[in-house]
């Protein structure tokens, strides 16, 4: 099919890449000329793992091309997925869908015969049937048709996750979009394994906001069990394993940490709260207010965990952070823990470096006055305390860091806010290792 991508963000830009590694011919449109620059070079504006190669190859093949113009999308175009932000409103209450509101309105009179618009963007439940209005009074052709397909994608596998997909969601009203649908995702339905879930298209809002939810609340039940073993001397991770055996559960999402951030789980459990409240459920509500509570709180109960690893105030510490985006596999800083304790830690030690990867440069664009290390030799000299909040393998895999990093630094202390690494391969180096809601692992060597 031909196919455009308007919006080449963390969403669009993987997506256009996918779509295109389909064997659709792709234009992504993007309003940024620089970003469209990059991208046309075959790389793209932000770190998202694979999403580079697929860039490269297809840009350079000419079955993927970007553009600043939607009239061209719109002329070349059969299908057209509307990937674009949906940020939080200022208030905090509910998204801000007026980049969705302003792309349908502006791709609607461009339409001259049938076609397709399939909506990526995680919007607010009641958003479709706005855009449906829009759709029907501005459309410069019949047969325009709307389609919700909401997506799922794990930054970090945003491309393993565009071309695998557990499932495809797809909120329509009639058999022409049905078959538009099928037909841009056959490659991946042929496979057998993904099963399409047809349905309306508020319960694909809803089944989008159900689903980022119920991961916030995993993460914040087993933060808040944490805390539990935190008091009573337990061990959370053992307590995650063993309820975890239950397959009515499972261990996915059950690590105790510093809770979660990104673009996503935190914007979309806010507007759904906010959403779900104001149309009078109280009781789910409730319960996620409490969510967000959980994960609030524990950014404070990381910092005393570093104050504890310590021995006392954090004015006399130099502390080493690894991690500087909100997850492993990707360079957005958007919402991210690690960059919320190290600013905690900041403001109170005598001395922070910060280290990542991929997002020292996107970090210090948003946080210059933090102190930042381009490499991880530096960021390790001669500091009191190292704070692992990532998991990027580069710290949590390899078996030769513990004993490596062992050399630079001034204590052998590592206060692990993710719970990503194995004990045994760093107290086997000689390191005392605090984790969140674990007791402290004391060296053996």
């Amino acid at each position: 099919m031909r196919v455009s991508v308007i919006g080449c963000g963390h969403l669009g830009a993987p997506h256009a890449a996918a779509m295109a590694e389909l064997g659709h011919d792709v234009i992504g449109v993007e309003l940024n000329p620089e970003t469209v620059k990059k991208l046309q070079t075959g790389r793209g504006h932000f770190y998202e793992n694979g999403l580079d190669e697929l860039l490269e190859r297809h840009v350079s093949a000419g079955r993927l091309r970007f553009t600043t113009s939607l009239n061209e999308a719109a002329e070349f175009a059969d299908l057209h997925f509307v990937a674009v932000g949906t940020p939080l409103r200022a208030d905090g209450r509910g998204y801000d869908v007026g980049q969705v509101v302003g792309a349908v309105r502006a791709l609607a009179p461009l339409l001259k015969r049938p076609t397709t618009i399939v909506g990526k963007s995680t919007v607010t439940v009641g958003t479709v049937a706005r855009l449906q209005e829009i759709i029907s009074e501005h459309a410069g052709s019949d047969g325009v048709d709307l389609v919700w397909n909401p997506e799922f994608l794990r930054e970090g596998y945003a491309v393993e996750d565009s071309l695998y997909p557990d499932r495809v969601v797809a909120g329509l009203t009639s058999p022409e979009a049905e078959k538009a649908v099928r037909e841009v995702y056959a490659p991946i339905l042929a496979r057998g394994n993904v099963e399409l879930i047809v349905t309306d298209p508020a319960t694909a809002e809803v089944l989008k906001s159900a689903a980022n939810a119920f991961l916030s609340t995993k993460i914040s039940f087993i933060n808040a069990m944490a805390e539990v073993c935190e008091v009573t001397g337990a061990d959370v991770a053992t307590v995650a394993y063993g309820i975890g055996i239950d397959p009515r559960i499972g261990h996915g999402g059950m690590r105790p940490g510093i809770g979660y951030g990104g673009g996503c789980l935190p914007k979309d459990v806010a507007a759904f709260t906010h959403r779900v409240g104001e149309i009078g459920a109280t009781g789910a509500a409730d319960l996620l207010n409490a969510v967000e509570s959980v994960n609030h709180a524990r950014m404070d109960a990381a910092r005393d965990l570093v104050e504890k690893a310590h021995g006392g105030p954090l004015d006399t510490a130099t502390i080493a952070v690894l991690g500087a985006s909100f997850k492993a596999g990707t360079s957005d800083v958007r919402n991210s823990p690690a960059l919320r304790l190290a600013g905690l830690l900041h403001s109170s030690a005598a001395r922070t470096v910060i280290y990542d990867p991929e997002s020292v440069t996107a970090a210090r664009h948003l946080h210059p006055e933090y102190m930042y290390a381009n490499d991880i030799d530096s960021a390790l000299h001669d500091v009191d305390i190292v704070v692992l909040a990532t998991e990027w393998p580069e710290f949590t895999k390899d078996a030769a860091l513990p004993a490596t990093a062992a050399r630079a630094v001034r204590r052998q202390v590592l206060v692990d806010v993710r719970t990503a690494i194995d004990t045994a391969a760093w107290t086997a180096a000689g390191w005392t290792v605090h984790q969140l809601g674990r007791p402290v692992q004391q060296p053996t060597a």
